[in-house]
């Protein structure tokens, strides 16, 4: 089954009208002989849109009961058994009530869809996820309802339904949109002007969005590669040289000359990864471009001017921006260059070619790439230089017998070797010193440089070209050894690091110590930006802070480095001691990320220890007045009620009624002596700030006075206490109370006409106290809790009360 399509009304707040247009959609679909139903629409007490409801068949809402509150809902089994050819429903970003079969409407449309409906709805462009926050900063109001843009992108239509902020504040004002008495703190808190315009202007950019992923997707179908004009798109082409921010800024003026015009800036890099431009500097103007409202982009590309229109048409961009060639007028006879090969393949495309101060100031050469080291180059001159010269000498007494190919053979095997040894140029020059010898001292007529033979003119090339050949490919042999061997360097460095990560060292100073030491540098510095970007605070020490560093003195600020990595707009890696390649920098990118992983755990994990103490503490506070609201609440309720007895004068109470009476209260204010004792104890144990009294005690004393503070419950209670037990070391009044506590607890869980009962006896050199019971006992695994303070270990919950009372 087809699926079916969905049709979105879009508004840039409640009230523009898009109910209404989804009813008027309904009702000429109806008139074109559709099916179509009414899954659910939100009237609002709208007269006007209720009124377009007459005449539609409306699918009946599944009621649902939500803490004793009766709500509807869509009922989308019956939508779908129903089976129209459409449904309209209302309020796509709709949070359903808990217990229902999905969390969001559009879920259920999503159902309805996939049963091959079609489906028209409504939306507010504060209720897409991605504006949510935008959108709350304009109005001050969060939005808790939200919908994915992927799913309002998806739909088959997006109609903006639309209308200007004075026309909806009439419409509010008519009462139109809410009931009378809420019109006037609408119009002064959402409904204002300023905030009506910004949320127009919200929904009319997605949409335009939208509009050109739709037009990108009829090009892309119908194979079209020209630009349409549709919108203006500036692309900026940068090379990592200076002249980049000149020609960032002057692509955002031409920008800014078009309303909603996009800016793009590009680099395009070598496949081979062997030339690009300096990444620091690509850094800075990534940031630059992306402050200007632009975005930044990197492809890959051999033939720099293909891959910049390839680039532009892809974004169907309009204009183009270059700046002038750095090379001199002789490179630029030699080669037309990219700008002037750029312009002539533009097609449609406009190009500007921005002066700057850079222009034909000649390349600057760039830091070395030799792939052999600076001793085995000057040893490979040596060679060239005095090695050929030593050859020829060897070979001019054999002149007479060897042929020119042989001595060629012998030369070129000595060319061979200098590429060995020095790499390509000391090589080409020895192959063309080579050809000189060779026709000097071996080519007929000797001792000149004429050479009479074609034959032998056409070997001595042949040997410059072969010569010339070995040398590249031994150069490019030793370059790429040597770029495998920075390779493996590099997965050393990166794979120290993972296990750095997966052992648990992520403590930041550790990790900078360890990028200090992986690069020889002076110090290492993670710098945090205190305030909001600027556009000179790169230099500004007092933008800066510094959250962790390593080393010698700290970099300040990011001008201050040898080389700083942008992790994003808050944090900055900065590193001094030396300039870095542009391989480092892969690594030190690594590295930055991982430190701003480890500053973020740093970070947690400092405030998850002070919310800890402060957890518990929260945790004790609630059960404390948890214990206080139980527990308290029934000796303060008896009392209470004995003292305004005997204070009525409506009953004459006999004497015995008021002796009991007063031993109701005297029990009860007991009770609550002791429950508020133990509550201290618990606060003071928790704050260790409980003070103990030890003192010889006699437990024929204690165990007796136990047993009489239980006050009724001391029936119930049996005790075998012998007089020949010597005394023990404890805190009287703290232990009456455990015995307290512990004895009151048995009986309240024992069964009918079993009493309790208490012994002591002497094991040694201690004394043991029993309290024996005929409850149903503690497990086993939970005898540690009963230590836990207000811990009733499931008996009753353990928010109320105060437990068993052994901590």
């Amino acid at each position: 089954m087809p699926r079916g399509r969905l049709r979105v009304y879009l508004g840039a707040a409640p009230g523009v009208g898009k109910t209404f247009a989804m009813l008027g959609e309904g009702h000429r679909r109806l008139a074109r002989g559709r099916d179509v139903v009414v899954g659910l629409v939100e009237t609002h007490d709208r007269p006007r849109t209720a009124e377009l409801i007459d005449g539609m068949e409306v699918v009946p809402r599944r009621s649902m009961l939500h803490r004793e509150t009766a709500f509807t809902e869509l009922d989308v089994d019956a939508v779908i058994a129903r089976a129209p050819r459409i449904a309209l429903i209302d309020e796509l970003a709709h949070t359903n009530v808990p217990g229902s079969r999905n969390a969001k409407r559009w879920q259920d449309v999503e159902e309805i869809l996939d049963a091959g409906i079609d489906v028209v709805s409504t939306v507010n462009i504060q209720h897409l996820e991605s504006l949510n926050d935008v959108v709350r900063q304009i109005t001050g109001v969060p939005q808790r309802e939200t919908v994915p843009d992927e799913v309002v992108r998806r739909a088959d239509q997006v109609e903006l339904v639309d209308m200007s902020p004075e026309a909806l504040r009439r419409r509010l004002a008519h009462g139109n949109v809410y009931a009378p008495e809420k019109v006037d703190a609408a119009l002064s808190n959402y409904f204002r002007v300023g905030n009506l315009t910004a949320l127009r202007e919200l929904a009319l950019l997605w949409v335009a969005g939208k509009v050109d992923e739709q037009l990108d997707r009829y090009r892309a179908e119908h194979g079209i590669e020209g630009t349409w004009e549709a919108r203006e798109r500036v692309v900026v082409a940068l090379t990592g040289g200076p002249e980049g921010d000149t020609l960032i800024r002057r692509a955002a003026r031409i920008a800014a000359r078009s309303k909603g015009a996009d800016l793009l800036a590009v680099h395009v890099t070598r496949a081979d990864g062997l030339a690009g431009g300096d990444p620091a500097r690509l850094a800075r103007q990534r940031a630059l471009v992306e402050n200007l409202g632009g975005t930044y982009h990197q492809v890959v590309g051999d033939d720099v001017p293909r891959a910049l229109l390839d680039f532009a048409r892809g974004v169907n961009a309009t204009q183009l921006v270059l700046g002038a060639s750095r090379r001199g007028r002789f490179a630029q006879i030699l080669s037309r260059g990219v700008g002037v090969t750029t312009t002539a393949l533009s097609g449609s495309i406009d190009v500007h070619m921005i002066t700057h101060g850079e222009a034909q100031k000649g390349r600057r050469p760039p830091p070395s790439r030799a792939a052999l080291t600076r001793t085995r180059r000057l040893a490979g001159w040596a060679v060239a230089v005095t090695g050929l010269p030593a050859l020829a000498g060897v070979l001019i007494p054999f002149r007479e017998t060897l042929t020119l190919p042989s001595e060629i053979l012998f030369f070129l095997l000595m060319v061979i070797g200098v590429a060995l040894i020095g790499g390509m140029w000391p090589a080409v020059t020895a192959a063309v010193g080579g050809s000189l010898l060779l026709n000097y001292f071996f080519t007929t007529p000797v001792h000149t440089l004429t050479i009479s033979d074609p034959e032998n003119l056409f070997a001595l090339v042949v040997f410059v070209l072969v010569a010339a050949a070995v040398s590249g490919i031994v150069d490019v042999a030793a370059r790429r050894t040597r770029e495998a061997a920075r390779a493996g360097a590099d997965a050393e460095v990166l794979s120290t690091l993972a296990g750095h990560v997966l052992r648990g060292e992520s403590a930041l100073p550790s990790l900078l110590a360890r990028l200090r030491e992986t690069f020889t540098l002076t110090s290492v510095t993670l710098l945090e930006r205190i305030g909001e970007p600027a556009p000179d605070d790169q230099s500004d020490p007092e933008a800066w802070r510094i959250a962790a560093t390593s080393g010698g003195p700290p970099c300040t600020c990011p001008a201050a480095a040898d080389a700083d990595v942008v992790i994003d707009e808050r944090l900055v890696l900065a590193v001094r001691g030396r300039l870095l390649e542009a391989s480092d920098r892969r690594v030190l990118e690594a590295f930055a990320a991982e430190a701003a992983v480890a500053l973020r755990q740093e970070r947690l994990r400092r405030e998850a220890d002070l919310a800890g103490p402060l957890a518990e503490t929260d945790r004790m506070r609630t059960a404390l007045l948890a214990a206080v609201s139980h527990d308290l609440r029934t000796p303060l309720a008896s009392a209470r009620l004995a003292v305004e007895s005997l204070r009525g004068t409506e009953i004459e109470w006999s004497a015995e009624d008021r002796e009991e009476l007063l031993a109701t209260a005297d029990e009860s204010l007991l009770k609550l002596d002791r429950l508020v004792a133990n509550l201290l104890d618990m606060s003071r144990l928790q704050a260790g700030v409980l003070g103990l009294t030890l003192q010889p005690v006699a437990l024929e004393e204690v165990i007796p006075r136990s047993i009489d503070d239980l006050g009724p419950l001391r029936d119930r209670v049996e005790g075998e206490v012998s007089v020949d037990l010597p005394e023990v070391v404890a805190d009287s009044a703290l232990l009456e109370r455990i015995l307290v506590n512990v004895m009151s607890n048995a009986v309240r869980y024992s069964p009918a006409g079993k009493k309790v009962l208490i012994t002591a006896s002497r094991h040694g050199d201690h004394v043991e106290i029993r309290v024996v019971d005929r409850g149903p006992g503690i497990p086993a695994e939970a005898h540690d809790r009963v230590f836990l303070p207000f811990q009733r270990l499931g008996d009753r919950d353990n928010h109320t009360g105060v437990g068993l009372g052994l901590a």
